[in-house]
């Protein structure tokens, strides 16, 4: 279906943390558009959000998807998120292109780490929150409950727009608070709603909640609160206008139910996706930056400039590549001429396609605000296309870095140019892993955000690009230091017949402030040793520096300054100059009290509170810090650092401990001294490898 008409498009990020039914909620909301003729689960390998043959596998969300319902004349575009936090860029990047959070709970569970950190990326980008409490016939399934959690954690702006009709299993409809209607469906049906008269028994309940919710909209709005005082309540259209005013001002946060693997709730809730969310004529301009790098805005706007924001790319070994993307201002048309901002090359698009999943349908044209795809274009996610004569970059998410990486290795000498052609095509549509060898080991090291992330990259290589890898443990990234000043003198004077070589140089160590790495510093004065040869000086040092002095680990934090030398008119030479800087350094750094650093991880853990004993003796094992503890909705959560090589075994000792309950979010927080008797084993491990190597 074709829609031309900005104001008839709603973009939104289906978001959550996982288990909270996304994937369901979204091959529902197209049975129930009428896209599918059958609800697709993901139990059954249909989901057409879950295509990708891990995500089958595994029961799981890897990347983001996109497709399209049609409900009364508008399309609505959704973004199906990860719930799990190592995928959570494709999260961020759902959000920067879409114009609002559609923000799943589970409705027994409530509460958890993914809803907070859905949360503040949503406010940071600015995005209206819609909250869906999911699964509303479980057992322990209750709005009373889960709201509660929500306004603890929220504020008393989430505020419900529909009450349940029944409870758990026997949860049937929904009463919309805004027009006061019921509405039932068909249980296991297709999430057509039924008009149906409000139980007697929720009637007080009903128009308690209501009173709430007008008294909540008037609150936002001067001239609404004056009406509301003098009229006791406010007038039904300025009810309605109020509310979609208050939720796109991010001033009240709706709160819908829905189960949606028995298809109730779904017509009510792509209704109030309509009636409530923004279109993309109604977000706040993009932020962008010019070619001069200066920020600037772009209006959504049919009648501005060309902008369109790649979001993610999907790559497939027979289909190829294919980019989604969102167009910001003005309309997209197949085969029609682009400008891409950051490689400031022209491109041409093929054809565009309405997406469902990897299932692309050929559209003529996207307009203001459209999210589609098209295949085979050289850009990459993040790329701006826009018209050439008003180049912008349409601002991006910030990629969090890598948290571990692990050595692979091809099984077979003959996939060693294939793992690089495979790496590179996972890395086009994931941009949180990481591929390339280690100049400091020669390895080629795979880096993801967690264990999970790496193993699965390895199961595509095998599965979608025949390329079978072994993966080797994965090397802690120490680092050296050192704790205090030092002298260093470094001689180099060898004969051998003719020309000989000679260079004597004399430096200081100094320790920096973490973070600062190196710092070379000429205080020569005079001609003890000529320009020419300094530069040689700090080459010399820079490598031994990285080659370490302890355990064979990069020095860093330390500030070097060449204060005096000798040369020779004939026998000097660059090369002698560069191994007498390497030989002054190795003399500093053994009077320099050097000590070796270990990355620390800041590490946040949720699991039941039955648990928690097992996983703070097991954080303390690991030489961990507890940096605070919350309860919410009878979860534990406990923030704590600890080095990150005592949490590479982490996630499977987790899933023991808690029997697959627990789950931990894990990221880079800096460098520590490594405690004296673990340096030890490591410094002698090191030279061992050394000797036997």
């Amino acid at each position: 279906m074709q829609v031309d008409s900005p104001d008839k498009i709603r973009n939104v990020a289906l978001t959550g943390h996982s288990d909270t039914g996304k994937t369901t909620l979204a091959s529902a909301l197209l049975y129930t558009g009428g896209v599918a003729n059958r609800l697709n689960k993901p139990d059954d390998g249909g989901a057409p959000t879950d295509f990708d043959p891990e995500e089958v596998a595994r029961g799981i969300s890897i990347g983001l998807g996109a497709c399209a319902a049609f409900w009364n004349g508008f399309k609505v575009n959704v973004l199906d998120c990860p719930g799990y936090g190592i995928f959570f860029a494709e999260t961020q990047a759902a959000l920067r292109a879409a114009d609002a959070a559609v923000l799943c709970v589970n409705a027994a569970s409530g509460v958890e780490v993914i809803t907070e950190r859905v949360w503040a990326a949503a406010e940071a980008f600015g995005l209206p929150v819609l909250f869906t409490l999911t699964k509303m016939d479980r057992e322990r399934a209750s709005l009373r409950t889960a709201l509660e959690g929500l306004q603890n954690r929220f504020g008393r702006e989430a505020m419900p727009v529909q009450i349940p009709i029944g409870g758990e299993h026997d949860f049937r409809g929904v009463v919309d608070l805004i027009t006061g209607k019921a509405w039932t469906f068909d249980p296991d049906g297709d999430g057509q709603a039924r008009a149906a008269d409000v139980p007697g028994d929720l009637a007080e309940r009903v128009a308690e909640a209501r009173t709430e919710l007008v008294e909540m909209v008037a609150e936002t709005d001067d001239a609404l609160l004056e009406e509301f005082f003098e009229e006791g309540t406010l007038p039904e259209e300025d009810f309605a206008r109020g509310l979609r005013s208050a939720v796109l001002a991010r001033r009240i946060f709706p709160v819908t139910l829905v189960s949606a693997a028995h298809g109730i709730g779904t017509g009510t809730l792509l209704q109030s996706m309509v009636d409530l969310l923004p279109s993309p004529l109604e977000r706040p301009a993009f932020p962008a930056r010019n070619v001069g790098g200066e920020p600037v805005e772009v209006t959504p706007s049919p009648d501005e400039p060309l902008s369109a924001l790649i979001f993610k790319t999907l790559s497939d070994p027979f289909a190829g590549k294919i980019s989604l993307l969102r167009v910001v201002s003005g309309a997209l048309t197949s085969d029609s001429p682009v400008w891409n901002a950051r490689t400031e090359e022209a491109e041409r698009i093929g054809q565009l396609m309405e997406m469902q999943g990897k299932q692309g349908t050929g559209i003529p044209q996207l307009a203001t605000g459209d999210i589609g795809g098209v295949a085979k274009l050289k850009a990459h996610t993040g790329d701006t296309l826009c018209d050439k004569d008003r180049p912008v970059h349409l601002a991006w998410i910030d990629i969090a870095e890598p948290a571990i990486s692990f050595a692979v290795e091809p099984r077979s000498k003959g996939d060693e140019e294939k793992i690089g052609e495979a790496l590179t095509r996972l890395q086009e549509e994931d941009l949180t892993l990481k591929a390339g060898r280690d100049p400091e080991t020669g390895e080629f090291l795979l880096s993801g955000t967690g264990q999970l992330h790496v193993e699965i990259a390895v199961a595509k290589l095998k599965n979608r690009f025949h390329v079978d890898v072994l993966l080797h443990p994965p090397k802690v990234p120490y680092r050296e230091t050192i704790r205090r000043p030092a002298d260093g003198h470094g001689r180099h004077k060898k004969q051998t017949g003719g020309r000989g070589q000679f260079a004597d140089c004399k430096i200081k160590l100094e320790p920096l402030h973490r973070g600062d790495d190196f710092e070379f510093v000429d205080e020569i004065f005079g001609g003890s040793i000529p320009q020419s040869f300094r530069p040689a000086v700090e080459k010399g040092i820079r490598e031994a520096r990285v080659k370490g002095y302890l355990a064979g680990f990069p020095v860093v934090d330390f500030r070097v300054k060449l204060v005096d030398g000798q040369y020779h008119d004939v026998d000097s030479s660059e090369m002698a100059f560069k191994v007498a800087g390497s030989l002054a350094f190795k003399d500093a750094m053994a009077k320099a009290a050097p000590v070796l650093l270990e990355p620390m991880m800041k590490v946040e853990v949720t699991v039941d509170e039955s648990f928690m004993g097992d996983v703070m003796s097991d954080l303390s094992s690991r030489r961990g810090r507890p940096q605070g503890m919350d309860s919410k909705n009878g979860q534990s959560i406990v923030n704590a650092t600890v080095p990150m090589a005592e949490m590479l075994t982490y996630a499977p000792a987790l899933n023991s401990m808690t029997q697959g309950k627990g789950s931990f979010h894990m990221e880079f927080s800096h460098y520590e001294e490594v405690p004296a008797n673990v340096a030890q084993k490591i410094i002698e491990d090191s030279r061992k490898k050394e000797e036997a190597g």
